[in-house]
């Protein structure tokens, strides 16, 4: 016989007086959590009570019935209508929906009520705000209606906009909730299911690599030709910027690359015409130069424009603003924000003042032209004043005859004895007057003059590395080399393969601002230069000579070109000075590095940078995918490819080499000894 399921009997409901309700001890909520009273008053005030409150009779000592209630479960609605009472919002004897309990214990009560329902799955909520956004509401009356930010509104809105695919994916617990906010970097649901698809095989599935899988291909806001066009201005041309709501961005990225290349081309090319303008026989234009675009071009050395009577009184006044500013506020620790931003705008207008343009000889800019590309801060970069080999004008005829001479008397100095030999031509007969000194004789006199130089100038150390500066300071800055007699030379090489970033990086900016520098330090003819750099202290001196030989630095592998001797001085050399590759800026990357190598070496490197294990993990990846993931392993770890490494090495413990057991330097007393000479300010601190 079957047996009869037992009915259940559900508890009655009534409204009650609130001031007849009472909060029970038997409610098992301490801890505050969740939406705040406040809020949950104006809640209930915009929507009325959406549940009603479990309550109990309270009963006297007799077991009757005292007409109060208390409330074991619902608590919190119970205090938010309280604090509408307070506010005269709610009568004191409006009725409460309320559920009547009857047996049971009421911490039981409280407890289920609490524990056996489910919190709303963020989804949902997702959903629920897009749902709302679709029947008309703003984004402000979302976010009004239920206490939060329209910057939250924003990202559930976005995160419900996301690949149904993928959504379906969270839903199952498939994806974490900070993976999804990264796939919100692209509307492209393609995309973000091909990316779904790759994350499945990749070994690192932080959010970060999620972004930089969406965002392949695509031009960071802060690159120098999103920089250089505007953000506002490729927005307003149709193009679309990829955001992320959920953590800094650096502005985005621009998705449509063949627009960010066509408005580039487009400015660079209005920017020519105005430089054009200015006279040039020729302009180049680009986003970026090869490193080594100018080497054999002579650039002209112009003046700097004049400031008339306004503008220097204009400088003036920025200058006194400036240092009346500085001055005010020299002994506190941090300027308020609005000295700093005044400060920053006087900067700015002097720095105007000081890097005014040149000004150069009309008949030299008709046979120079000018580079026109982007500086890696987003600026337009001129590089003007450049003389092609063939653009220049024939060298004058007492020129290419003292080079002439010159080669004449290079041979006699290095093969004295052939100028004696039975071959050589007779001298001239004897003639009346003070006739010409003969070639013959000219070139022996000066051999002898050669000799007297070369012993005297070898005992005067201090004079000889002042030649050599010179010497050399023509070839670096100068067209020609003939205002020198000594036979040095300079070679600054070109290189032939241009690395991925090698114009604008960190290096290559710091040496062409420093020769910036120094050229404008140097006087403008090269018949003043021994005076000037005579007139210099020794460290000025010593500093343009450091400058000047480090433009001869050749440590360039080439397999045509075998060099072992000079690839291990290039390592001395690179130890003497503490040479960090790292700290200078490389990083191995897919383009740099990782790219182009074997999976064994992208291996290889992980395990040398962050251990066994990290490259375990990423060993059974396609070469491409795992370069891209070696990437971000190697990001900021400082690890170097063994070409880019430096051996460390004590210098100073070093042996001097010996010269016929004496030390090349000798005991050192002669130039330690010296009184040094008074030293001469540089007409302009090159530092």
């Amino acid at each position: 016989m079957a047996t009869a399921v037992q009915k259940i009997t559900l508890s009655s409901s009534r409204d009650i007086p609130f001031n007849r309700l009472v909060l029970s001890q038997s409610n098992v909520r301490r801890v505050k959590a969740g939406v705040s009273i406040e809020e949950l008053a104006e809640d209930i005030a915009r929507r009325g009570l959406l549940q009603g409150l479990n309550v109990r009779a309270v009963i006297d000592v007799d077991g009757v019935e005292t007409g109060i209630y208390e409330i074991p479960a619902g608590g919190r609605r119970y205090r938010a209508l309280e604090l509408l009472v307070k506010r005269k919002r709610l009568a004191r004897t409006a009725p409460v929906p309320c559920i009547v309990r009857e047996g049971g214990i009421a911490e039981e009560d409280s407890l289920a009520e609490n524990v056996q329902r489910a919190p709303l799955h963020p989804l949902d909520q997702f959903r629920a705000f897009l749902a709302l956004r679709e029947k008309g509401q703003s984004e402000e009356e979302i976010a009004a209606a239920f206490f939060v930010s329209v910057a939250v509104v924003k990202q559930r809105l976005k995160l419900a906009s996301v690949s149904p695919k993928l959504l379906d994916v969270y839903a199952e617990d498939g994806l974490t909730l900070d993976q999804l906010m990264a796939f919100t970097v692209s509307g492209d649901h393609e995309r973000q299911e091909q990316v779904l698809e790759r994350l499945a095989q990749a070994y690192d599935k932080q959010p970060y690599a999620i972004r930089r899988m969406l965002t392949e291909g695509a031009v960071r806001a802060s690159d120098k030709r999103a920089r250089f066009i505007g953000i506002e201005a490729y927005e307003t041309a149709g193009g679309t910027v990829l955001r992320d709501l959920f953590q800094g961005d650096d502005g985005g990225w621009l998705q449509d690359v063949a627009l960010v290349d066509r408005m580039v081309a487009d400015k660079l090319a209005a920017e020519a015409d105005v430089i054009r303008s200015e006279g040039w026989k020729w302009i180049e234009v680009a986003p970026d130069f090869a490193y080594g675009h100018t080497y054999g071009l002579r650039q002209l050395r112009g003046e700097p424009t004049p400031l008339t009577e306004e503008e220097e009184a204009a400088r003036a006044t920025a200058q006194a603003a400036y240092d009346r500013l500085s001055e005010e506020h020299a002994d506190a620790d941090e300027l308020p924000e609005e000295v700093d931003a005044r400060l920053g705008e006087l900067e700015a207008v002097l720095e105007a003042f000081d890097t005014r343009p040149l000004a150069f000889d009309p008949a030299e800019v008709g046979r120079a032209g000018a580079f026109v590309s982007i500086a890696q801060d987003g600026k337009l970069r001129v590089e003007r004043g450049y003389v092609r080999p063939e653009d220049e004008v024939p060298v004058e005829e007492e020129h290419a005859t003292s080079a002439e001479t010159d080669d004449a008397n290079h041979v006699a100095s290095t093969s004295l004895h052939e100028a004696a030999t039975p071959d050589a031509p007779a001298e001239p007969e004897e003639e009346d007057g003070l006739a010409p000194i003969s070639d013959r004789l000219l070139t022996e006199l000066t051999t002898h003059r050669t000799l007297g130089l070369r012993h005297t100038l070898g005992e005067q150390p201090d004079v000889a590395f002042l030649a050599a500066v010179h010497a050399l300071t023509l070839k670096a800055f100068y067209a020609y080399g003939w205002d020198s007699c000594l036979e040095l030379d300079l070679k600054s090489v070109s290189f032939n393969a241009q690395a991925p970033g090698l114009n604008d990086s960190v290096s290559a900016e710091a040496i062409r601002v420093r020769h910036e520098r120094w050229a404008k330090a140097l006087p403008k003819e090269p018949g003043t230069l021994w005076d000037t750099l005579n007139g210099w202290d020794r460290d000025s001196r010593a500093a343009l000579f450091a400058h000047v030989v480090s433009l001869s630095v050749n440590a360039v592998h080439e397999a045509w070109n075998r060099r072992p001797r000079a690839f291990a001085h290039a390592d001395r050399l690179a130890q003497a000075v503490a040479l960090d590759m790292a700290a200078a800026g490389w990083k191995p990357t897919v383009d740099t590095f990782l790219g182009r190598v074997t999976k064994a070496r992208i291996l290889q490197a992980v395990t040398e940078a962050k251990g066994e294990r990290a490259a375990e993990r990423i060993a059974h990846l396609k070469k491409g995918d795992m370069a891209r993931e070696a990437e971000s392993l190697l990001a900021d770890s400082g690890w170097l490819p063994e070409a880019l490494r430096t051996q460390p090495c004590d210098i100073a413990g070093e042996e001097t080499a010996e010269i016929d057991g004496e030390t090349a330097m000798g005991d050192g007393e002669d130039l330690a000894d010296s009184e040094e000479p008074e030293a001469i300010s540089p007409p302009i601190a090159a530092e």
